[in-house]
């Protein structure tokens, strides 16, 4: 685990009540001025007061008590290092209440971080630019000197003076509006008091938007606001977020506390949303939906976004964590409700058959290295924090929470959530608060079961064998942590793990319930023939893998092909026999063989497994002579299903289909088969013709299939159409799809572009990747990624989408050699926030190569077998 780095925590002595904040921004300039009054609590004597400030220039501090009575300033101290400003007093402050008054200003930074600008283009084609907050983790002390700590609420009453024609926003809803004596071009807009809260999570917007509105069933006046001309495209978002809060209300059985709830749409945005209370920001790809140009996945995925953010209304805003250690209190909790409400608003996306793959899946493959980290995790400076926005804190979390979610049952965990909400609101939480809650609610050790998932790296392998005696079957059960290079923990770790046991009986139903507190058990299963299967952790609810010997295993294979495996077990298996060859203890053979059976699969979610797990082995085998033959596998195990499917959607078809196609369409491109390539070749020519317009669902595909020959024309047509595409979405397909051309002179175009004017900060990031995931453009990406350092460090340091950037350059490579190459370069050149990234990107590096040099000439000898 890496040292937590020195840093100390403001001092309890002095703390604030409320906030006063008057902000007025200069959005030609690019420059912010304000002015603040804060309430304080003075607990002890003190001869200094400490708050957060960072890059802005502070003047007039003066300090009063309640009857006026001033205290002398003797010095303003900047500590830059630290991100604090230190006010040093000429006598000792006594404890009592004052009112500390200050001047600052700053500027309206490019970074998507504090107070920033977020650049478009009016209605005449005049280049403006809105000004933009985003305070998570420690960014609001860019924006206002503040305590900038999750656990160090306050009340805010926040003013902001804006240009006339500019639509101004902030947590709370307007209680004035008046002009502003010194400009009549500018208006003062005051804001309601907000409830006590984090300074995190207060927020404010200002900048030309268009909006829709609706109140919901409980009372919310619920709005979205979008770009000028796009209101249209907030319907969906709109109603998602006006049928979600009712429903949170009556989950939890607390009521939403603020009068309104406004999502807003920005073009520039470095996460998919983020939870401000009262005023959730989005990208635009996370909340506008365009009827004609949406794809059925994306449409989803706004769901999941705003379903996600609003339950941060509840579980990170009125209960918030006491230190970003605990993060995963607000991050995981939301993922695992998002789902809850998106299966309630939209039960035809059977959302819960996509957690597996999309939610538990990329928790265990990174919690399986051995420079993963626990869910809790010790956090000093600021910088340390962005590292832990990953699949840990939201994936792993959330992964556990329907493990215990399905071990104490809905009732319970609803009671348990409630008292947790009612007990603590308004304020903050360590773990064991919602442990003794959920306990209390249920009567069952939570704590004790679940403190091991959060205190501790990693998870078990659940390793089964079984003899038969009669009509019984005696299992054996061992658990050790499970570690992707195949050695075994050093430190022995347990967990208690919650069991759950199918059989071919009962496929859907658990015909055994318990938890493996040691290292071993035996377990009798009885009325179980010695022909039946049975099946561990069915639907894939506990956060654990499981290795059954062999004889075990073929029963299940055989379930496989009868279909009477149910989908999520199905993909289970699957998922964990992958997890086993990467860690040497089964054969990439033994897993080939295996898809084999999935030829007839028809499941979205299985075959999403089964896609991931060839993409997975593309990546490997490029660097051997063996690719075009597993491309070649490829074709052949997905062709049946893609045939079936066709281009063309049935009326009335299901969610899922839609998802299917489109899934098996774009493996199937970039299988480089010959007639998918063809029919989208055909139907991009119709699409830039402007006589037939490809269906939103295909569109990724369709670009990326014809950039496959590498020609220049159609990279040329893309991006025309990229110049002239308005939905973001639109661009965002486009730029991803740029990296896939098989061109070495043009991708080294593609990379240029990435970092032109033409692509904004937060799409940078993902035109890179789209380079590196091809065996062509992964040298070219990572080789202009250190030709560019210091342009890369002065435009990301500092923010989550470099920690991004390293891991997509760098995972995929697969030798001894690069994996000292990336060691040294982030050596040479340190970038504050990406430790433990690197570390993981060599660890997995170790990890591919390990694995060719283990498997990759069996693999060669099986796939030309197959091809012959």
């Amino acid at each position: 685990m890496l040292p937590v780095k020195a840093f100390e925590r403001l001092p309890k002595s002095v703390v604030p009540v409320h906030y006063e904040i008057t902000i007025k921004p200069d959005l030609v300039k690019l420059v912010f001025e304000g002015h603040e009054s804060v309430t304080l609590k003075v607990v002890e004597p003190v001869d200094q007061i400490i708050l957060n400030s960072l890059e802005l220039e502070l003047n007039n501090v003066k300090l009063a008590d309640e009857a006026g009575q001033e205290t002398t300033i003797s010095q303003v101290v900047l500590d830059v290092e630290n991100e604090k400003a230190i006010f040093k007093l000429s006598s000792v402050l006594q404890p009592g209440q004052y009112h500390l008054k200050l001047e600052f200003k700053g500027v309206i930074i490019d970074k998507l971080k504090g107070f920033y600008c977020s650049k478009y283009l009016s209605a005449d084609g005049e280049e403006r630019y809105s000004g933009i907050t985003q305070f998570e983790p420690t960014d609001a002390r860019r924006a206002f000197p503040c305590w900038d700590e999750p656990a160090v609420k306050a009340t805010f009453d926040i003013t902001l003076v804006v240009p006339k024609d500019r639509v101004a926003l902030c947590n709370m809803p307007v209680v004035s509006e008046l002009p502003y004596e010194a400009d009549p071009n500018l208006r003062v807009v005051k804001f309601d008091r907000t409830p006590i809260m984090s300074t995190y999570l207060v927020a404010y917007v200002v900048g030309e938007f268009d909006y829709v509105e609706e109140r919901s069933t409980d009372g919310v006046l619920v709005r979205c606001y979008t770009p000028v001309g796009k209101k249209e495209q907030g319907r969906f978002g709109l109603y998602v977020a006006a049928k979600v809060l009712p429903y949170y209300k009556e989950y939890f059985g607390v009521e939403y506390p603020l009068p309104k709830m406004d999502l807003v749409a920005v073009a520039d945005f470095a996460a998919g949303a983020m939870e401000n209370w009262g005023l959730v920001t989005y990208r635009e790809t996370c909340l506008l939906v365009d009827d004609q140009n949406t794809s059925t996945q994306r449409r989803q995925w706004v769901a999941i976004v705003v379903g996600h953010e609003l339950a941060h209304q509840w579980f990170g805003n009125l209960v918030t964590m006491e230190w970003w250690t605990h993060l995963w209190l607000n991050e995981g909790y939301a993922t695992f409700v998002e789902s809850l409400c998106v299966d309630h608003l939209f039960p035809e996306f059977k959302i819960w058959t996509q957690f597996v793959t999309d939610t538990s899946t990329p928790a265990l493959d990174l919690d399986s290295l051995k420079n993963s980290h626990p869910i809790e995790v010790p956090i000093g400076h600021p910088d340390e924090i962005d590292e832990i926005f990953d699949d840990i804190s939201y994936h792993k979390g959330a992964a556990i929470i329907r493990m215990l979610h399905n071990y104490i049952g809905d009732d319970d965990f609803r009671r348990g959530m409630k008292l947790y909400l009612t007990r603590h609101k308004y304020g903050n939480t360590f773990t064991e608060d919602l442990w003794a809650a959920l306990s209390e609610a249920s009567k069952k050790p939570v704590g004790t079961i679940m403190s091991g998932w959060t205190k501790q790296m990693g998870f078990p392998v659940i390793r089964v064998s079984a003899r038969q005696d009669g009509d019984k079957r005696i299992l054996q059960l061992s658990q050790q942590r499970f570690l992707a290079d195949g050695t075994k923990d050093e430190n022995n770790t347990m967990w208690m793990v919650p069991i759950e046991i199918a059989t071919s009986r009962s496929p859907t139903t658990p015909s055994m319930s318990f938890v493996l507190e040691g290292e071993k058990s035996e377990i009798v299963l009885n009325d179980i023939r010695p022909d039946e299967w049975f099946k561990m952790n069915p639907g894939q609810v506990g956060f654990y893998r499981t290795c059954y010997e062999p004889e075990l295993l073929k029963h299940l294979v055989s379930a496989i092909d009868q279909q009477t495996l149910p989908p999520l077990d199905r993909l289970g298996l699957l998922d964990d026999l992958f997890a086993l060859v990467q860690a040497g203890h089964s054969s990439t053979v033994e897993a080939l063989t295996l898809l084999e059976a999935f030829a007839n699969e028809d499941q979205y979610t299985v075959w999403n497994r089964v896609c991931s797990a060839l993409s997975k082995l593309s990546h490997l085998l490029a660097y051997t002579d063996h690719h075009e033959l597993l491309k070649s596998f490829g074709r052949k195990l997905l062709g049946g299903m893609t045939r079936k499917l066709g281009w063309e959607s049935k009326p009335d078809e299901e969610h899922l289909t839609k998802l299917l196609r489109s899934l098996l369409l774009g493996r199937m491109a970039m299988f480089d088969d010959p007639e998918v390539i063809a029919e989208a070749e055909r139907r991009f020519l119709l699409h830039i013709k402007g006589e037939e317009q490809v269906p939103a669902d295909f569109r990724s595909t369709v670009y990326k299939a014809v950039l496959r020959t590498g020609s220049r024309s159609k990279y040329d047509d893309l991006l025309r159409i990229y110049r002239e595409a308005t939905l973001h979405e639109e661009k965002d397909r486009i730029a991803s799809a740029l990296g896939t051309i098989k061109n070495e002179e043009i991708l080294k175009e593609v990379l240029a572009f990435a970092m032109s004017n033409e692509v904004r900060s937060q799409d940078t990031v993902f035109v890179i990747s789209s380079v590196a995931s091809s065996k062509l453009g992964r040298d070219l990406a990572w080789n202009y990624f250190k030709d560019n350092w210091d342009l890369f460090n002065e435009r990301f340091k500092g923010a989550f989408l470099l920690v991004r950037l390293v891991k997509s350059l760098t995972e995929n490579f697969a030798s001894e050699e690069k994996a000292v190459e990336i060691e040294n370069f982030f050596k040479e050149h340190h970038c504050a926030g990406t430790e433990r990234t690197v570390q993981q990107s060599v660890e997995s590096v170790r990890l591919n190569a390990a694995w060719l040099a283990r498997d990759a000439e069996s693999v060669g000898r099986y796939l030309t077998s197959k091809s012959q």
